[in-house]
């Protein structure tokens, strides 16, 4: 820090014209005055820092003669908010009189491009001359404060809610379609497992010999075999071996072809395996054979759609955990794809069928030190505004890479693009473009602080079919590790 020079040349004394000269003191009475030079004082700063952000704040700080540079820390770098030569222009422990009702650090930097001269007083002189000169004031600048800041937690927490309130309908509806299924498929599969009985009531009874009975176990095996392997066809295809094995059972005499001809196809079976089959077994018991074969497929479908839609169900779960990030500590080290991964199962329901959904990771990317359901919040924001500009339709790109070191992550959609005149606006508190009751404007607010606190940036790029937000996050952390 530059050493403060009370008594070097040109320094002026501290006298009541020169206090009355700055705006903030020129109403001020005599015996105000008066005080104020005798608890402060005139100090001439050399070219540098006079104080840095996060610093205990110990000084309220008046511009005489000079110029003053105010900054902010944003991720690594510190972003100018301010540059003047004004005189009477303040900065530094400006809240004192709130004590320690607040944190009494100072809110940014200040430095000095050239020798400078300012009124200076104590924190603690400051504040008390507040209170005691403009109590009514200090009580309206303590309920501004506080209100605001309440009425900025209140809506923090509403946008929140808000966002967890669509992604559980979002995973409600996700989870109802598997859950269906698998109720579905378990009440269907009872009926074939009383089919099932009934056959295993004919085998008892000696109907069948046993030669051929073993053939048509070996025939049910292999058919379960090929479930598991049956191809994807197309509609088109599908409908046309429908229509094959339909007519080939009907010239082979048995009933309910056309019931049993989806099922065959399903199971990846065709009219070259029937013949087979046929080839197996004597004519007069082709007919019980096929539906034996039949039951046996319906039973293996249904067992796999069972355990197709309790595992679905399993992964969402692990994806709300995984974004819930309930079980894990603040902050750790975490791959983003994952987090990026589960916010996509989370917000499943809502992006919906029209809209194609493109990853495009790079998967060599390092782990970094991050407060994983902070960033899901970022994710969703970002995500959740993407689907809202498509309308419906459209392609979510959701793209990672390296650069330097910094991780990035873009959201990219193909929506109207943002229009120039509302792109500076979209980071500010409160501002959107949604119909009242719609949104709070603070979606995009609140993705800024979190990545802010992360030592990161978001940036946007738009223009009509295209819009781009990056998100970069420093591969070491906050100031170069976890916080």
């Amino acid at each position: 820090m530059t050493t403060p020079d009370r008594a070097a040349p040109g320094v002026p004394d501290c006298t009541p014209a020169l206090l009355r000269s700055l705006f903030l003191f020129e109403k001020l009475d005599d015996d105000q005055i008066a005080e104020l030079c005798r608890v402060g004082r005139i100090e001439a700063i050399e070219p540098g820092p006079v104080y840095a952000e996060g610093e205990p704040a110990t000084c309220f700080y008046v511009l005489i003669d000079g110029i003053v540079v105010l900054t902010k820390l944003s991720g690594s770098h510190q972003v100018e908010t301010a540059r003047t030569g004004h005189r009477g222009a303040y900065a530094g422990a400006w809240t004192a009189y709130m004590g320690d009702r607040v944190p009494q650090v100072y809110p940014g930097s200040m430095s000095v491009p050239e020798r400078a001269t300012f009124f200076v007083l104590d924190a603690d002189d400051f504040a008390r001359l507040m209170a005691d000169w403009f109590p009514m004031a200090l009580h309206l600048l303590e309920g501004l404060f506080f209100g605001n800041r309440t009425a900025r937690e209140i809506l923090d927490q509403r946008e929140r809610l808000l966002a967890l309130g669509s992604l559980s309908a979002g995973l409600t509806h996700e989870l109802n379609n598997p859950a269906a299924a698998a109720v579905r498929a378990t009440s269907e599969l009872r009926d074939r497992v009383v089919h099932m009985r009934h056959k295993l009531g004919l085998i008892a009874s000696g109907a069948y010999d046993p030669a051929v009975l073993r053939t048509l176990v070996d025939i049910q095996e292999e058919a379960v075999e090929l479930v598991g392997t049956a191809p994807t066809l197309s509609p088109l295809e599908e409908s046309d071996r429908e229509d094959e094995l339909g007519d080939w059972l009907g010239d082979h005499g048995i009933d309910g072809a056309w019931t049993l001809a989806p099922t065959f196809v399903q199971a990846g079976l065709d009219v070259a395996w029937l013949e087979k089959v046929a080839a197996t077994v004597d004519p007069g018991i082709l007919a019980n054979a096929v539906g034996w074969l039949a039951h046996t497929i319906e039973t293996e479908l249904l067992m796999r759609e069972i355990t197709d839609s309790t595992s679905r169900i399993t992964a969402l779960v692990g994806a709300a955990r995984q974004y819930s990030q309930l079980d894990r500590a603040p902050v750790q080290d975490s791959d983003v794809h994952e987090l990026l991964d589960s916010t996509l199962v989370m917000l499943g329901g809502k992006i919906g069928k029209h809209i194609e959904v493109v990853k495009d990771y790079d998967r060599s990317l390092p782990r970094i030190p991050v407060h994983a359901a902070e960033l899901n919040q970022v994710w969703t924001n970002l995500i959740d505004n993407a689907v809202g500009a498509m309308n419906g339709t459209g392609t979510l790109t959701v793209r990672t890479r390296a650069a330097s070191d910094v991780v990035e992550v873009v959201i990219e959609d193909t929506g109207p693009g943002i229009p120039e005149d509302v792109r500076s606006r979209i980071f500010e508190p409160f501002f959107t473009t949604k119909a009242v009751g719609e949104g709070t404007g603070l979606g995009l607010d609140i993705s800024w602080r979190i990545v802010d606190r992360h030592g990161g940036d978001i940036r946007v790029e738009s223009r009509p079919g295209n819009t781009e937000f990056t998100v970069r996050l420093p591969v070491d952390g906050p100031e170069g590790g976890a916080q």
